[in-house]
């Protein structure tokens, strides 16, 4: 790592490069490169992230000695497994690598204060459409926050890079901007509407379709019937906590499900994952902000944050103020209602 690092940094107020032309960003961006480095890309396996990831390995290909992308997440969704195994991503579990043995980290649609795993870590680069958070420093940071995926900034660096993506390349970017954006329906910006059609005519559509479909498993409709019968709503807020669960993924489907019913302006949806309170927010984002909701309410008990439509926040169990009760739909409710007066 340089000492460069000591320099720069996040701050959510100017966030570097965000007036920057691609090609400018690019040049950066590929300058933090040498050709002996064994170059490790860490992300939160997710659709975005793992097409952006795919992205670097191509615009580092003959760059560098090796690139590995690395997850700390179980991949249980049926769609993203989909996908890794359509697309043929190589990607690897992060504890069967050895992250600090790594000349050059990047992170990807994600930052290090968003997952403890991250924490110890040191990037020397981050590239990512969240809000830009505190607590991290890194040579090169790229983040726009008001990009729809990360998957739009990285076909400006390939278009910039004069690389035309493959076939399985282009398929992971657009089905990524896809699942970001709600197919548009999320805020969004130009940049995005202009990589979606750039990838358009490159993309495999019988390959997005076969990703699609394979949404749910039928162990996880159970989940819909717990969710069906314990939620709550009160002044069109939508309120379920659905118990232990396999897999926080699994809260995400039910919230999206759940943010199609009329009449309801705000979803929550939690359960308990690996000793933590896993909780997702949904809302139409028309004067209201489920990330700032969701760092009102556990900001001070864990992590929390997101974008003005979807947030997501996970606490310690231990740091929950239950006094030995059980954490229900009505805990969830009257937690949300104690900030939301």
């Amino acid at each position: 790592m340089t000492n460069d690092k000591q320099l720069l940094g996040p701050n959510p107020n100017r966030v570097r490069n965000s007036k920057k032309t691609a090609k400018e960003r690019l040049r950066e961006f590929m300058a933090l490169f040498e050709k002996d480095d064994d170059v490790l890309l860490v992300i939160n396996a997710d659709p975005d992230a793992l097409a952006s990831a795919m992205a670097v390995k191509r615009l580092l290909r003959y760059r560098v000695k090796n690139v590995t992308i690395g997850y700390p997440n179980e991949i249980r969704r049926l769609a993203n497994l989909t996908m890794v195994e359509v697309l043929k991503i190589p990607a690897e579990r992060l504890h069967t690598l050895k992250p600090k043995e790594y000349t050059k980290r990047v992170m990807l649609d994600s930052q290090p204060s968003h997952m403890p795993c991250f924490e110890n870590l040191d990037f020397d680069a981050v590239i990512d459409h969240h809000p830009a958070t505190k607590g991290w420093l890194a040579p090169f940071v790229d983040i726009r926050k008001e990009y729809g995926a990360t998957a739009s900034i990285m076909v400006e660096y390939l278009r910039a890079a004069g690389m035309k993506p493959s076939v399985l390349l282009a398929t992971a970017l657009f089905y990524a901007i896809k699942v970001d954006t709600h197919n548009f329906e999320k805020r969004s910006q130009p940049a995005d509407a202009i990589s979606f059609r750039y990838l358009f005519n490159i993309a495999n559509q019988n390959l997005i379709r076969k990703i699609e479909f394979s949404e749910y498993r039928r162990s996880e409709l159970n989940y819909f019937r717990i969710a069906l019968t314990e939620m709550k709503v009160s002044k069109q807020r939508l309120y379920v906590h659905l118990g232990r669960v396999r897999n926080p993924d699994i809260l995400v489907m039910i919230a999206d499900f759940l943010d199609r019913v009329h009449d309801v302006s705000w979803v929550m949806v939690s359960g308990l994952h690996n000793e933590k309170l896993v909780v997702i927010f949904r809302c139409d984002g028309y004067k209201k902000d489920a990330g700032k909701l969701a760092i009102k309410i556990f900001a001070a008990l864990g992590s929390a944050g997101g974008h003005r439509e979807a947030a997501r926040a996970e606490v310690p169990l231990r740091n929950l103020p239950m006094d030995g009760q059980e954490f229900t739909t009505q805990t969830l409710k009257r937690l949300a209602t104690k900030h939301m007066a």
